[in-house]
């Protein structure tokens, strides 16, 4: 995990204690202390942080359930990963190709 992401996801664990934690990929946000609208202003902060936008479909329990769980679609959604993934579905890739669709890269 990138330490962006566990600088950013350390100050949304409210139920973490006085002691810094170490946050794995198991780490259980829910008993941290992430509920419903802190999983929303996390969401925030990751996208603002990393420059990315999450979909919609990842928006979900199972996501937010532990930090590996949401740093794998932080990660899917990096630069890095795109390079990978071109060809995930044709329909996304080619609506997206040539449209100038209002986001701005970073």
């Amino acid at each position: 995990m990138d330490p962006r992401f566990t600088d950013l996801l350390r100050p949304f664990l409210k139920h973490a204690g006085a002691e810094e934690i170490a946050i794995t990929p198991e780490t259980d946000l829910r008993r941290l202390g992430v509920d419903s609208m802190q999983a929303i202003e996390l969401l925030f902060q990751l996208e603002d942080g990393f420059g990315i936008q999450l979909p919609d479909e990842d928006m979900n329990d199972a996501t937010f359930a532990t930090a590996g769980s949401l740093w794998r679609v932080v990660a899917a959604q990096l630069p890095d990963a795109d390079s990978n993934s071109n060809s995930n579905s044709d329909s996304d890739s080619d609506s997206n190709s040539n449209s100038d669709s209002g986001r701005v890269s970073v």
